[in-house]
Order: structure tokens, then sequence, then C-alpha cells
């Protein structure tokens, strides 16, 4: 039985077996039931135990469903194995040089002499210093930069902005009888306020992102160095190689065979000689290679930091010239909101007192012609001054009438009027927020 089958067999099994058990205790109070699903879980453990192990090793597979091997890797999927990604050493060779750089590289390797130790020590000490210098300068930058100071300048931008018309408003009887005029003046004096505190961080933010612009420059000067850097050490790498080759298989070959038909200690300390000096060379080498690593890695990390720069620039551009101006627009429109606020305010009182002027015209045309009948009345007077008096009369209260409701349907229609304007304003608002 191989492990896909132990699988699928202690599944059903382990699972049969609780089912069996727990309807044979609990729904047919059954003990033969019970024992019959206890020793089909028992009967899983054991197909676990015996069967559910790695084809390659032989060794237990765990619990779960691996896709490898947890001790010698073999794959176990259904699946073909993906294949892992290979990745291909970069070789150093001459195919990284122009035509006059290889040339430069030929004549400067028959410039090296191996036997020179002060020459071995100091080859490609100059281009090693200036990586370690340019590494010093890039590590110096990034202590001094405060970013943070950056962000709590942003932070407490976007506070100023949102604090604004946050002003407490006094409720109860003082908040009923506080004057309109009195908070267009609070709007304004609070504006003033923030407009003050937002130009002292809008400078702070022009300096930040005057010094980033700077930074960005320089990162591109450092760039450019570290490229020639890493072009240096490739060449000193590239003549020392070819250098230490041509030792190697001309002139220390010739010591070995010199040494070995000789046979002398002079000719042997010869040869020993010659190849400690190679070896020392060749470490020489490859510490320049190492060094030439570091240079390739400053060069993404070079681009990093400068990335980082570039972002926190486009940020705060975007709050000078997007952020603050919108804000200030946003400033115009409630100012403007109170404005009319005010005179909708203004136009309401003269409403309620025209229609208060009427009320009292016609409660004193009530009473003077109910004073007028009176007089009327005590005294002989002729039909068509009772009928005219009537007509009158009459014509009065259609007048009233009239009058009534042309108000009541002017009201109606400003009230249609206001809601129209209202919703026009709020929909402008969410299209300047959108």
């Amino acid at each position: 039985m191989n492990y896909k089958k132990a699988r699928a067999w202690q599944d059903i099994l382990l699972f049969g077996g609780a089912f069996v058990a727990g309807v044979g205790v609990w729904g047919f109070d059954s003990t033969f039931l019970g024992l019959l699903g206890l020793a089909m879980v028992l009967l899983s453990i054991l197909v676990w135990w015996l069967y559910y192990r790695c084809p390659q090793c032989h060794e237990s597979l765990g619990r779960g469903n691996p896709k490898h091997c947890p001790h010698c890797g073999a794959w176990l999927g259904d699946e073909p194995e993906p294949e892992e990604k290979k990745i291909e050493p970069v070789e150093m060779d001459e195919k990284l040089l122009t035509d006059e750089e290889k040339k430069a590289v030929e004549e400067f390797s028959h410039k090296i002499d191996v036997r020179d130790t002060n020459m071995i020590l100091q080859y490609g000490a100059a281009a090693q210093k200036n990586v370690a210098g340019f590494s010093e300068s890039a590590l110096n930058n990034v202590r001094s930069k405060d970013l943070g100071e950056i962000g709590q300048d942003l932070s407490r931008l976007v506070v100023e902005l949102k604090g604004f018309g946050d002003s407490d408003e006094k409720k109860g009887l003082m908040g009923l009888f506080k004057k309109a005029g009195n908070r267009l003046e609070s709007m304004k004096a609070q504006y003033s306020k923030v407009e003050a505190n937002v130009e002292k961080i809008s400078q702070s933010l022009e300096q930040h992102q005057i010094t980033l612009l700077k930074d960005v420059a320089m990162f591109d000067q450092m760039y450019e160095l570290n490229l020639k850097y890493y072009k240096e050490l490739t060449m000193y790498i590239l003549a020392g190689k070819k250098r230490l080759e041509e030792v190697r298989s001309g002139e220390l070959e010739e010591l070995r065979k010199k040494a070995e038909q000789s046979g002398t200690a002079e000719d042997a300390q010869a040869y020993n000689d010659l190849v400690n000096l190679c070896n020392r060379f060749e470490k020489k080498i490859h510490d320049l290679e190492l060094t030439r690593m570091v240079s390739v890695q400053m060069g993404p990390q070079t681009r990093l930091l400068q990335n980082n720069d570039t972002l926190m620039i486009e940020k705060i551009q975007s709050s000078l010239v997007n952020t603050i101006p919108l804000w200030k627009s946003q400033m115009v429109l409630a100012l403007g909101l109170e404005h009319s606020r005010q005179a909708t305010a203004a136009q309401s009182a003269v409403t309620e007192m025209t229609n208060e002027l009427l009320k009292k015209n016609a409660d004193t045309l009530k009473m003077g012609t109910i004073a007028t009948a009176k007089e009327a009345e005590r005294s002989i007077v002729d039909i068509e001054t009772l009928q005219h008096t009537n007509q009158q009369l009459i014509e009065s209260l259609d007048e009233v009438a009239r009058i009534q409701q042309e108000g009541a349907a002017k009201r109606r229609e400003a009230e249609a009027q206001l809601g129209r304007i209202e919703g026009e304003l709020k929909q402008k608002l969410l299209e300047l927020r959108g």
C-alpha cells in the first residue's frame, strides 16, 4: 500500500469510526457499535503508522498532506514538481569592457610585478578607498536626514485643516440668542489663525522640498561616481587575473620545472616564494572582488534613497499645490454660505412682518366694517347704501382671501426653491470633495 492509499484509508477509517461510535453510543445505546467504531479509529492510526511513509526514504510523513518529504525532500504532489528557477552567475570577463578599456587592461597587466610587495599591497587601494568614502558619505546623508520631521509637518497641516470649523457652539438660551454677525466674525477670526499656522507649515515644507531636491541631485552624482569606481575595480580585477594567469602559466611553471630538475634548495625556495606571492596577489584580487560587490549593491541602494526623496517631494508638492488652495476655496464657499444664510434670515423676517401687517389690516377692516354696520342700524339707511356697503364688504373679504391664498402659494413656492437651492449647493460640495 502506497502513501496515497494509506492516507485515503486513514481518513475513511478515522471519520467512519468516529461516526459509528457516536451513533452507536448516543443513538442506539449499543456497546457493540461503540467498540466497533473505536476499533476502526485504532486501525486508522495503525494504517497511518505503517504505510503513510515516504516512498524514497520510507520515513513517516507525519500529519497533514505535505508536498515534500520532511526528511529527504522528495516530491509527493500529484502534479509534476515545479522546476526551480536557476540563476546564472555573472561571469566577469572582458565582455564588460569597451575596446579602449580592454586595451588599457592589457597594457596595465604587463606593468604588474607580483614580486613587488608594496605594489601588491597598494594594488587597487585607491579604488577601494573611493568606494569606502562613497559608502560613508551615503551613510552620513541618511543619518543627517530626518524624514520624520517632514511627516510631522504634513500631519500638522492635516490637523490644522481638519480643525477648522470645529469651534464649540453654545447650546441652550445662549446659543439661541447668538447673533449671526458674531458667528461670521468668529469664522473670519478662526480662518486668520489657521491661515497663519498653515503658512508657517507651508514655508517649512518648502524648505524641506528644496533640501530634498538638492539630495536628489547629489544622489545622481553619487550614482555616477559609483559607476566610475565599479568600472575601475572591474579593470583592476581583470588586469590582475590576467597577469596572475600569465605568471602561473609562465614564470611559475618554469621555476617548478627548474626546481624539479636541479633539486637544489635555492630553486625550490624561489618556486615556493613565487607561489606565496601569487597566492597573496590572488587574495588581493579577491578583496577587490568583494569591494566591487559592495559597489554593485550601492547602485540600487542609491536609487532607492533617491526614489524615497522623490516620493516625498511629490507629496510636499501635492500639499502645496492642491491641498492648501482647495482649503482656501472651501473657506470662500463657507463664508459665502454664511452670507446667504444671513440674507435668507433677513428675508424670512421681512416675510413674517408682511404677514403680520396683513393680519392687522384685516382685523382693522373687520372691526371697522362691524362698527359701520352697527352705526347703520341705528338710523334709516337707503337700500342702495346697504347694498353698496354689503358689496364692498364681500369684495373686501374676497380680496383678503385672495391675498392669503397668494401668500400661501408664494410660501410653498419659496420652500420648494429653498430645497432646490440647498440640493444644488450640496451636490456642488460633493463634487468638489470628490
